[in-house]
């Protein structure tokens, strides 16, 4: 792994400028005409809001569904500025756009000490949207799910490869709250357990590294293909195109992974987490009181696993040096 160097200059230098450090835009315009052409899902299907009932159904049979018009222009603005900014003094920390989530790709929550970014008023807006609660509240067949947190992920210009395909959980033995010893159950036999939503900073595109999902996999027990066994359809699977200010609705148990940003834009997707009212895993303290007192009632009752105590306050910044979480947990009252 390359040494981390830091970079003054990404505090002040265009963002569209701070990508491409170990190739060039020109290197790649056959891949980017092939992208144009194949890149996408399908018949990719967009719901406004109000359609409910319909994005669960779709939901439920793919795993994921793409709601548009979730942010107001006003929050996606609010929450653009508030992703460039982590997005800087995260960069700062990496000339060399080491990543951690691979060369220039990286992962909003493990830059953060905490693990997320529920720090920033940007990222806790997000827990309760008029036009995204709805249909969590359909997805769960319930309101008293919980928030896990936030954080989402990002990729410069220059994201060159394939993020392998992967899900966001899985059984576990020691760390977690589900594994069935006699072998009869695994997380995939249940309902959807554990969502996160992926909110769209600018519209994805064929070669702006639009995520790439596999439909029907969150109950899928084969093994998922290293990124040179994938078949050809699989790495065209792309949630494109989206219009900037839509919502990516997960079951984070589908198959998913990023793909090349050959543009000259940062593909933002910051996001927010929420476990099923049945579903619990340990969840790190992210949120300071004063963020948690500026939620609505349903912000709150649903935050109240990750926000400090009245007499604590929560550490703050980003290193790219250990991404591993090492956040204190609440205990449980």
């Amino acid at each position: 792994m390359k040494k981390l160097v830091k970079d003054a200059n990404a505090l002040s230098d265009p963002l569209s400028e701070l990508g491409w450090k170990d190739s060039s835009f020109e290197d790649y315009e056959d891949q980017r005409d092939y992208l144009k052409k194949n890149n996408g899902i399908k018949d990719l299907k967009i719901l406004p809001p109000e359609e409910i009932e319909e994005a669960k159904k779709i939901f439920d049979r793919d795993g994921f569904v793409v709601i548009k018009n979730a942010l107001k222009k006003q929050e996606l603005k609010k929450l653009k500025k508030g992703c460039n900014e982590v997005i800087r003094e995260i960069l700062a920390l990496d000339k060399r756009r080491v990543g951690n989530r691979g060369s220039h790709r990286y992962s909003f929550g493990s830059s953060s000490i905490t693990g997320h970014i529920m720090h920033r008023p940007e990222w806790a807006m997000l827990l309760d949207l008029p036009t995204v609660t709805p249909i969590l509240n359909a997805i769960f067949d319930s309101s008293e799910y919980i928030a896990r947190g936030g954080g989402g992920d990002f990729c410069l210009p220059g994201t060159t490869e394939y993020q392998h395909l992967h899900s966001d959980m899985g059984d576990r033995r020691t760390f977690g709250s589900f594994h069935d010893d006699r072998g009869k159950l695994t997380v995939r036999d249940l309902p959807c357990p554990y969502v996160c939503c992926n909110f769209l900073m600018v519209d994805f595109t064929k070669i702006n590294g639009p995520t790439r999902q596999i439909p029907g996999t969150q109950n899928s027990l084969d093994k998922i293909p290293k990124v040179h066994e994938e078949p050809e359809w699989m790495k065209l699977s792309t949630v494109c195109p989206a219009p900037a200010g839509s919502v990516l609705i997960r079951d984070v148990r589908a198959w998913h992974g990023g793909t090349p940003n050959l543009s000259n834009e940062v593909r933002a997707i910051p996001n927010v987490e929420f476990f099923a009212p049945w579903y619990r895993e340990p969840m790190p303290i992210s949120m300071p009181r004063e963020i948690y007192d500026s939620l609505s009632a349903h912000g709150k009752n649903i935050a109240r696993y990750i926000v400090c105590d009245s007499s604590e306050t929560v550490k703050t910044g980003y290193s790219l040096e250990n991404t591993q979480v090492r956040s204190f947990y609440k205990k449980d009252s």
